[in-house]
């Protein structure tokens, strides 16, 4: 069997098996649709093995197939085999104590980035958002859980990892480095602007993150800043929960989020007014590079009207997943719930749109170079800060004409 025959095997494998099963998954097929496209899965099969020129293999077929139906769910969702699960645990079990400070998802079947943790080394890598990671450490990433890749992206301090990595707007896979460090615990990058406008960017929102953040926002306020911007571009790890704690630190009623899914009652998290600490005018500044908590952040506060989100579109990955063990000893990364915005939108579907859309590089620029826009900052001459201040600093009668 060629290479290419056994491909076309495997891919009609997965469309077929796919279709079916997202339908039996996801319970928006009747039981009777399912039987019948159970059905023809089975017939596709039984002609492949009786008339296809050479004898396939089942099991490739099949683990072709269980990858194509989990990848064709949403990104988060996964299908692992019993080797790759074995393997998984096995190297979940060691203690990571280097990572890269990378937030991946995946794109076109393959790791990709959303974006870097400052001073890490992917950012001192030059790994930015769109980067499509063809091989880590080796290995396609093709079929490959984000789970997986997180764990070839960890491992001793001094440590590197090969990547192949296809750039935004490159054709061609360049070889990269990346030496793991031990990451130092996130540090909120606070400045002073104009009059009483304070700046805040929140890298990530992993633990810890919510009391540093109400103990910035208690230490501005007795510093005299009476306005603020809330920088989330370029943040897309973290503890949802966190996302959840910090927006309560600006909303005294109302609703944060609601998790939910088909098996999942709808989990509703509200604002309570004794953990309000930050009752000022606050700006939201997101990005493409925006994701997870900080998409929970950002939608809380705009459709409560607290404050505008400004920028562009975040990634959107809201969402909850479970580790789900087969009897064979294979396992699936299935995604049960996603985050909804308090106006009701599914954020991985839609994302968060932002209120005032500014681009942090021209149109006109962006489209004649693949250079990467800027990595964020207090700076006025970045187009984003600069619509977030001139909003704080309008008359309130301009703030509702705009």
């Amino acid at each position: 069997m060629s290479s290419l025959t056994k491909k076309i095997v495997i891919v009609l494998s997965v469309v077929v098996f796919g279709f079916v099963a997202v339908g039996y998954v996801r319970g928006r097929s009747a039981d009777e649709k399912a039987f019948r496209a159970l059905t023809v899965y089975s017939e596709v099969l039984e002609h492949i093995q009786r008339d296809y020129v050479d004898e396939p293999n089942m099991p490739q077929v099949t683990n072709g197939a269980l990858h194509g139906l989990l990848d064709s769910l949403d990104p988060q969702s996964s299908y692992l085999s019993p080797r790759e699960y074995s393997d998984y645990k096995q190297k979940s079990e060691a203690t990571a104590k280097a990572g890269a400070g990378l937030a991946v998802t995946k794109r076109f079947g393959y790791i990709s980035v959303i974006s870097a943790l400052p001073d890490s080394p992917a950012e001192k890598a030059g790994l930015h958002i769109g980067d499509v990671l063809e091989k880590i450490a080796g290995f396609t990433t093709g079929q490959m859980a984000i789970e997986q890749a997180q764990l070839l992206l960890s491992g001793e301090p001094g440590a590197v990892v090969k990547l192949s990595v296809i750039r935004r707007g490159k054709a061609e896979p360049q070889d990269v480095e990346l030496t793991l460090a031990k990451l130092a615990p996130p540090k909120l990058v606070e400045d002073r602007l104009e009059g009483d406008i304070a700046y805040v960017h929140v890298p990530e929102f992993e633990p810890g993150a919510t009391k540093q953040i109400r103990d910035e926002l208690v230490q501005l306020d007795h510093q005299g800043a009476h306005k603020l911007i809330l920088d989330l571009r370029d943040c897309a790890l973290g503890d949802d929960q966190e996302g959840v704690a910090t927006a309560q630190l600006f909303l005294s009623s109302g609703t944060i989020t609601t998790l939910k899914g088909q098996t999942i009652a709808p989990v509703v998290s509200s604002a309570e007014p004794a953990k309000a600490v930050w009752s000022q005018p606050v700006e939201v500044l997101i990005g493409n590079g925006t994701a997870g908590p900080a998409e929970i952040v950002a939608s809380a506060i705009a459709d409560n009207h607290r404050g505008d989100t400004v920028g562009e579109r975040t990634y959107g990955t809201a969402s909850y997943q479970k580790l789900i063990e087969l009897d064979d000893g294979s396992a699936l990364f299935l995604t049960l719930a996603n985050y909804y915005t308090p106006a009701g939108k599914e954020i991985p579907i839609e994302g968060v749109a932002p209120t005032r859309e500014v681009h942090s590089v021209p149109d006109d620029v962006a489209a004649l170079s693949d250079t990467n826009p800027p990595a964020p900052s207090s700076s006025v001459t970045d187009p984003v800060v600069k619509k977030a201040v001139e909003i704080l600093e309008a008359p309130p009668a301009a703030k509702k004409a705009a």
